[in-house]
């Protein structure tokens, strides 16, 4: 039986494909990035009932101030080599698997070397006070199991220094302040670990 004229029109305009400027939906193609945050899965809600997400850390510290003789957070030892105006700040950020400390200093001698490391008490009115250093693994003097921040100051006094860890900080177990020293630290040998007397100390919050 012939096909009706008007019922073959029907079926042509049925299989025609459609395009951007045509009638109907315009199909398009996820760039790389679209694809990725497609398939990126949601983070695990939080004990608080919100989101955990990369940003939540599992350990953050940091404190500043002038360094001062009867300071009870930032405390001078010895004021020939931390003179008046002397100052540091200090963050540390502990979470993924890693820690990094990031130091800063003003006022103090200029194209000098210091040594600084974190410790594992507060500050005190002694030098001792703030107790040994730090360290990830009790035994190993080492920059790899302690935080060294060592520094050289420019011609204006200021410093800076960055230590990155390949560990965190143990729930209870972290430091507690940050102590420069007179000398930049020993790296090997018997004295491992020493940097000469204390000069000045920061506790950190």
């Amino acid at each position: 039986m012939p096909v009706p004229i008007v019922l073959l029109a029907v079926l042509a305009a049925g299989c025609a494909p459609t395009t951007a400027g045509q009638a109907g939906t315009a199909q398009t193609q996820d760039t790389p990035a679209q694809e990725a945050a497609a398939h990126t899965p949601s983070p695990a809600p939080s004990p608080e009932g919100g989101h955990r997400g990369a940003s939540d850390k599992s350990g953050s510290l940091s404190s500043s101030g002038d360094f001062t003789q009867d300071g009870k957070r930032a405390i001078v030892y010895d004021r020939k080599l931390a003179p008046q105006g002397a100052r540091a700040s200090i963050t540390v950020e502990s979470s993924s698997g890693q820690t990094l400390s990031s130091l800063v200093v003003e006022g103090l001698l200029p194209d000098r070397a210091y040594g600084a490391h974190l410790h594992t008490k507060p500050c005190g009115a002694k030098p001792d006070d703030s107790g040994p250093h730090y360290q990830h693994e009790k035994g190993e003097a080492s920059a790899a199991n302690e935080v060294w921040l060592d520094f050289t100051t420019d011609s204006t006094g200021a410093g800076r220094a960055t230590a990155r860890n390949a560990w965190t900080f143990s729930p209870g177990h972290r430091p507690h302040s940050l102590v420069i020293h007179a000398k930049q630290t020993t790296a090997s040998g018997p004295q491992a670990g020493e940097a000469g007397a204390r000069v000045a100390c920061l506790t950190l919050g």
